[in-house]
């Protein structure tokens, strides 16, 4: 096997499948990813079923979020890739290898995989530098040292060595939890919501550096999120998890563009939702009638349709139909204005049309609405990007 650059490698993870020899002697240098594959997993606490015959398959040097809502048995397929539980049905596999089934397992430190908790799990009585040396008993005490210190100058983080955990910042924390994870050069590293314990713009700066250093170490990575704007930033690919099933996977434009259920279109945004049908190609809605052709055409019948608040085109009083040439063949109807809400160079306006009693959420360039106040009596015209609507036949 050879890596990216034409070097020839030996291959990483596991060496045979239930049971392996123990792993030999490390060295340092750029991880040899390993894939990752969920076949047919099932797995229950007493009488309550976390996932459900769910398959994934994860590819070496592959960034792979599992998003989804509490509950939905991220987690648990977390811990049951690092062999900290053992599934109930079906295989993992980590280089086509099998490494747990309800026959047996494979031990977490035989697997080559990494962890990074929630909470880091820093031991609070040890420095850094040790923190990260802890679990390097294998390499010499003089090569150990050269490690670590590598390990650190990769996180940004040579000159905290002597510092203990309580005296470094969340983002300093999060970086000596990766350091450490990457330590014994995981061919898969998992991390469990690694950034949901710092805030604002610190998260994204951590998060930007994590995501770096990994593509720099190119290890296969798997991320825990219940973020759906963190997995789109991070990810090659995103596995969308709902009740213990995978809905959907793929990559983060295919499940924001075209998401395969109602559930999957309000993860990723904010939706207005209102009935509508087709008919002879043509999508009637209570805000117009758009003729659709491609693949947003349907079968006549009734539809849910969902519009994302970016997708609704307001214009003020003084402008009339037509003007615009977006404008040209699309229908406008009459709405009110019920509320603004500043968002610096964006406002998010509330509306609301009386034709149908139906509210929604327009998100405007700030300004664009020039002075209509909220409450006003004096209606603006609206219309959607109907090319851009989310249909669900009901």
């Amino acid at each position: 096997m050879k890596d990216r650059d034409g070097n020839r490698q030996s291959r990483g993870g596991p060496a045979s499948a239930l049971p392996v020899s123990a792993p030999g002697r490390m060295r340092a240098g750029i991880t040899i990813a390993a894939s990752l594959t969920f076949r047919n997993i099932s797995h229950s606490y007493g009488d309550n079923e976390i996932l459900k015959d769910l398959s994934l398959s994860i590819g070496a040097g592959e960034v792979v979020s599992l998003l989804g809502p509490s509950g939905s048995g991220k987690t648990t397929l977390l811990r049951l890739a690092a062999g900290l539980v053992r599934p109930l049905a079906g295989e993992i596999l980590i280089n086509q290898q099998v490494v747990s089934s309800p026959q047996g397992m494979v031990a977490p430190e035989k697997r080559g995989v990494g962890l990074v908790f929630q909470d880091y799990a820093l031991f609070p009585h040890l420095n850094v530098r040790r923190n990260v040396a802890f679990g390097l008993t294998q390499l010499a005490p003089a090569e150990r040292e050269s490690h670590v210190m590598h390990l650190l100058a990769t996180v940004g983080l040579e000159g905290r060595a002597d510092d203990y955990p309580h005296n470094l910042s969340g983002g300093e924390q999060q970086r000596v939890a990766l350091a450490r994870a990457l330590g014994p050069k995981p061919g898969i590293l998992l991390m469990d919501e690694p950034f949901s314990g710092l805030d604002g713009r610190l998260r994204e700066s951590v998060r930007n550096e994590t995501l770096a250093i990994l593509r720099e170490t190119r290890s296969t990575v798997v991320v825990v999120t219940h973020d759906p704007e963190e997995a789109m930033q991070i990810s090659d690919r995103i596995a969308l998890m709902e009740k213990g099933r995978i809905v959907q996977a793929g990559s983060c434009e295919e499940l924001y563009h075209s998401p395969a259920s109602l559930f999957a279109a309000r993860f990723f945004s904010e939706l207005n939702s209102f009935a509508g049908s087709f008919e002879g190609g043509v999508l009637k809605t209570p805000l117009g009638d758009y003729p659709l052709k491609g693949e947003k055409a349907r079968s006549d019948g009734p539809v849910t349709v969902c519009v994302r608040p970016s997708d609704v085109l307001v214009l003020p009083p003084a402008i009339k139909k037509g003007r615009r040439r977006q404008d040209a063949s699309a229908d406008t109807v009459e709405a009110y204005v019920t509320a603004r809400h500043f968002l610096g160079e964006r406002e998010l306006v509330e509306l609301y049309l009386p034709a149908s009693e139906i509210k929604l959420k327009a998100k405007l360039p700030f300004g664009a609405l020039g002075a209509v106040a909220t409450g006003s009596q004096q209606p603006v015209r609206i219309a959607i990007d109907a090319d851009k609507a989310l249909l669900f036949e009901e």
